[in-house]
């Protein structure tokens, strides 16, 4: 791998993990788009690391107050909110667990992402337009949290959209735009730790190369980055950009799939 390749692949893991496009469709879709190989088990693990600990850089200071509020105070909002997480977790564990397999073969049919990408956009596309003309005022009770894990379990097909269907989720149990973002980051921490932990025990550090390496900073940098801009963003604008990318994108993959 080159270390050009490293990083488009880093910085493509770590737009799509959190903005509303979907990372694992992007890096399947890679040796499609690009005719490679595809990148290996190693580079998707330190890819997610990198992207784990940019969400948990961010959130750094909520999740110590998560974390200290639902082991004192657990009755709290934000002791609730830790447990509640962990209870959200539950559903994409067990799609992760039980799915594997078709998740890195049968689910990397390119068709079948050109699908998802568009579905989901229009998914998210009415999620945010409800949202607008309803109620929101609502905070992550316990129904809502695990509503949001059971979608958040579809994110296992690649271009659904792990960020992506737990916003449109968040969106339309009733909550704000700005509290569906840092719902749907504060629950990638878990998954992507859990998913990270259980491939990190077939690697060896002879599989620790420089553009690996390269890749898994700017996962990192980038990351955090993204994150810092999709807050900001959703303040003032809603997400019909990136139901218009996906929908483009979704077009492109038809169409290059049948031009060869």
């Amino acid at each position: 791998m080159t270390y050009i390749t490293a990083f488009l692949l880093g910085l493509i893991q770590a737009l799509g993990e959190f903005l509303p496009i979907s990372s694992s469709a992007h890096l399947a879709l890679w040796p499609f788009f690009s005719g490679g190989m595809y990148q290996g088990l190693t580079f998707d693990v330190l890819l997610h690391l990198g992207t784990l600990f940019a969400v948990i850089a961010y959130f750094f200071k909520d999740l110590l107050i998560l974390a200290k509020q639902g082991l004192t105070t657990p009755k709290s909002q934000e002791g609730r909110l830790f447990w509640f997480i962990g209870l959200a977790t539950i559903p994409a564990a067990l799609a992760g667990y039980f799915l594997e397999d078709a998740a890195e073969n049968t689910f990397r049919n390119p068709l079948l992402i050109a699908s998802t990408l568009m579905i989901f956009a229009l998914v998210l596309w009415y999620a945010d337009h409800y949202n607008k003309t309803h109620k929101t005022d609502k905070t992550p009770t316990c129904p809502i949290m695990l509503l949001i894990g059971c979608a958040q379990a579809l994110a296992i097909i690649p271009g659904v959209s792990r960020s992506g269907i737990t916003i449109s989720a968040a969106l339309f149990l009733g909550l704000t735009r700005v509290a569906s973002a840092r719902i749907s980051f504060l629950l990638s921490i878990p998954i992507i730790a859990g998913a990270a932990v259980l491939k990190l025990k077939d690697l060896t550090l002879n599989d620790i190369t420089g553009p690996i390496i390269l890749g898994f900073l700017t996962a990192l940098i980038v990351g955090w980055l993204t994150i810092k801009f999709l807050m900001r963003f959703v303040t003032k604008y809603s997400f019909k950009v990136f139901v218009y990318y996906r929908i483009l994108l979704g077009i492109l993959i038809f169409a290059l799939y049948f031009a060869k």
